[in-house]
């Protein structure tokens, strides 16, 4: 692999990064959208972090941060960038493993802590606007009522509920969403790891293409 080989492997680094990082910025600013006109309130009162804004921001942040550094990395032919991309692109996709088994181990543990935290966040409907803001946002979104029906709804169902009696709860309607359409979120899954491991290879290679490079130039 020659000079010209580099070159072409910085700019497929560059370009691959670039389009990378102007998909952080999008989903950075939908996140920041959701954080100011509160689209989407606290659903779990245990994590009040836990917003669609404040998720959308961390994750437009990193892709960002490890976009910059690959780009940065590669047109510069900076060793240091790109094994700092190389690193965080290991710890990413290292995290996102970890989070699958655990997730595959304890579903059982998950899904019952959720269904009770989503039945305690019907209890403060009336009297926290962020839960009432998030719950009548995704009624109206996914066409659901309650946790697992609209008996949930004890105090008096929302104005945002589907008139039909027979309406499925929202917690049920997201599950059998998520099972239905498990083979494409394993495919989308599958290629995001893939496309990481992609990007691991590339910033390794050209590593070490820019110390076989200096050696030949005698720098």
């Amino acid at each position: 692999m020659g000079v010209s080989s580099l070159k072409l492997l910085k700019y497929v680094l560059f370009f691959f990064n670039l389009l990378f990082w102007f998909c952080g910025c999008c989903v950075l600013g939908f996140g920041i959208y959701f954080l100011i006109h509160k689209n989407f309130g606290v659903l779990f009162h245990n994590l009040p972090s836990l917003t669609l804004g404040n998720v959308l921001i961390i994750v437009g942040s990193i892709i960002m941060v490890v976009a910059f550094l690959g780009c940065m990395g590669s047109i510069k032919e900076n060793k240091c960038l790109l094994m700092s991309f190389f690193v965080l692109l290991l710890i990413i996709l290292l995290a996102e493993v970890t989070l699958a088994i655990l997730l595959f181990v304890y579903e059982q543990k998950l899904s019952k802590y959720v269904a009770e935290d989503l039945k305690d966040s019907i209890r403060r409907y009336h009297t926290d606007n962020s839960t009432k803001a998030a719950w009548d946002s995704i009624q109206s979104f996914l066409q659901c009522c309650g946790v697992n029906n609209r008996s949930d709804w004890t105090h008096g169902v929302p104005s945002s509920c589907p008139q039909d009696q027979l309406v499925k709860g929202c917690y049920v309607k997201a599950e059998q969403w998520f099972y239905s359409n498990f083979l494409y979120i394993g495919i989308i899954t599958i290629c995001v790891c893939v496309v990481q491991v992609l990007g691991m290879s590339f910033a390794l290679t050209l590593n070490c293409q820019i110390d076989k490079t200096s050696q030949v130039l005698g720098l």
